[in-house]
This record gives structure tokens, sequence and C-alpha cells, in this order.
């Protein structure tokens, strides 16, 4: 009787994939500034290719859009369409009975965090950030916006409240550009409320200027902390 031989090798254990060196630390990506806007963040990567979107029903943003932002947002809806659609190949439209922006994943979405990024880049519009501006959004990593109110850092009320919202714009907003060009952020002064566009270091620098304004502290002085601080981090970088 014939005996056929058996490849003992195929009943041991699977050999598990090396994997990839993925010691990639922050230091090792370089921080673009964008020529554009002059917002500085990582450069967007296109190694690899990212996993196709599904279309989900469920996977979709809505944004709100503000009563005082309804003009505007007529005014430059092809200027949001256009980079949405063509670029981030997302579907949006504005609900007109219930005042939102729409965005869902499409069939040609190469990439499921883009829907996050373009509701991201729709609320930056929405909080006042010009197009062109919160474009960064779109074209950058590890952008954010960060929102506070002047009640968060001081108490003030009335005549006080003005004076701190005067003081942050400057004479011409002056004051508002010196911190925007040092940090390499965007600002936008909404009444009492503030929004900063920009990195998470870069937002964090531009935040404690803007506190030092509210609680007192002479414009000349937080220029002067401010280059100190913002020449250290581009000797760092």
């Amino acid at each position: 009787m014939e005996v056929d031989t058996i490849n003992v090798d195929i009943f041991g254990p699977t050999k598990k994939a090396k994997k990839r060196n993925a010691n990639v630390t922050d230091q090792d990506v370089e921080m673009q500034v964008d020529a554009a806007t002059g917002i500085e963040g990582k450069e967007r990567s296109s190694h690899g290719q990212a996993p196709k979107a599904k279309r989900i029903r469920s996977e979709m943003r809505k944004v709100a859009v503000p009563p005082h932002r309804y003009s505007s947002l007529k005014e430059q809806w092809m200027k949001i369409f256009t980079p949405v659609v063509e670029h981030m190949k997302l579907q949006i439209r504005f609900n007109v009975k219930t005042r939102q922006v729409e965005l869902r994943v499409g069939p040609e979405t190469p990439d499921i965090s883009n829907l996050q990024k373009g509701a991201d880049f729709v609320k930056a519009f929405l909080c006042g950030f010009d197009v062109d501006d919160a474009l960064a959004l779109l074209r950058l990593e590890d952008l954010f916006i960060e929102t506070f109110e002047i009640r968060d850092v001081k108490t003030l009320r009335g005549d006080h409240q003005s004076r701190a919202i005067g003081r942050l714009a400057g004479k011409g907003g002056r004051t508002k550009f010196t911190i925007e060009n040092v940090t390499k952020t965007r600002i936008v002064l909404a009444d009492s409320k503030i929004h900063i566009l920009g990195s998470y270091k870069n937002i964090q620098l531009a935040r404690r200027a803007i506190c030092n304004l509210i609680l007192g502290s002479p414009p000349s002085k937080v220029y002067g902390n401010l280059r100190a601080v913002a020449s250290r981090l581009s000797e760092r970088m």
C-alpha cells in the first residue's frame, strides 16, 4: 500500500507579518507654511493609498448656519462648493428648511476623513474666517479651530468689555495682524467670542498673547514676549 508524504509545515503556526517601522516622531515631520494664507501646519501626506470610503447612509455631517451668516454663505457659496466637491470628492448642499449645510460621502470619495475636513472647512467659514484662510484646513494637516470668550479669561461688562475688544484689535487692526503674523495663525473677533485657526502650538501662543491683552498688559510687552517665543521656536525647527 502506497503512503503519501505529508508536508508537516502546513500545520505549523502561521508566521506573523513583519510590522512596518512606525517609529516616526513629530520632529521628523516638517511644518509647512501655506504660501497663500501664511498659516503653519503639517503638509498633507500622500504616502500609500487611503482606504476607499464606502457610501453609508449615516456618514453625513450637518453644520448649522447662524442667521447673520446667511447672506455671506449665499455670496461665497461657489467658493465653498468647488473645493469640497472637486478636491474632497464630497456631496454638499444647503438645506433651506433646517438652515444647515449638509455634507455626505459620495461614491468617489477617496478617504473617509475628508468628510470631517470638509465639515471643519465649512465651520471655519461660518465662524467668520475668509474662504482662502479656511482652505488651509483642506491643504494642511493638524490644523484646528479654538473658540473661547472674553469672560472665560476675565469677567468684563459694558464699556470694560468694549475696551478689551478694542485692545485686541488695535488701531486699524494692527494688534490682531501682528499676533497673526508672529504666531502664523488667523484670528476672528466676533463680539465677545474669539476664534483662532492654526496648529496646536501656534494656537497656544496666540491665545496666551490675547489673554495677556485682556488682562491689561500693554501691547508692546505682549509683542516682545511673542517675538522672543517665536524666535526660540524657529531655532528649534
